[in-house]
């Protein structure tokens, strides 16, 4: 990817550590980020930063989006409500390629309690530089949406 590629990047209190790392390793591949939180491990409720990150990769203010919290599962549920969202629950290498690759898919979802921080920069750094492969798959991706 670019170093112009702008990420939009939001995590719960379970995945606020996570989100942090990620940052400083997309910062220092001169990404462009936007933190929408959280800003602290404290409880809180993970739609309220699922909604913000998808409605930026949505409007195309972001190019991608990072979503971590402890499952990933809350915040994929909560990202793929948004249409043009397409995201991806991601727990090794093979799977966001293959989630960028066959589904377009233009936000990854991290589970931070159950990949190591070493496996979750190795899945973005693979998610953000791999490419889709159109063809039958796009045929596939343009029936997803409702």
């Amino acid at each position: 990817m670019s170093s112009t590629t702008k990420i939009a990047i939001g995590a719960d209190h379970a995945g606020f550590e996570y989100k942090e790392m990620l940052k400083e390793m997309l910062a220092s591949l001169a990404y462009e980020v936007k933190d929408y939180g959280t800003h602290s491990a404290a409880s809180v409720d993970y739609p309220d930063f699922a909604h913000p990150v998808a409605e930026a990769v949505e409007s195309l203010a972001a190019d991608f989006g990072i979503l971590v919290c402890g499952s990933a599962n809350g915040v994929a549920i909560t990202a793929n409500k948004h249409q043009q969202i397409r995201a991806a629950i991601c727990w090794e290498n093979e799977i966001a390629a293959l989630a960028r690759q066959h589904n377009n898919a233009n936000v990854i979802c991290v589970p931070a309690r159950f990949v190591s921080p070493e496996l979750a920069k190795d899945m973005v750094r693979t998610f953000l530089n791999t490419a889709f492969e159109g063809g039958r798959h796009g045929n596939r991706v343009d029936k997803i949406a409702c």
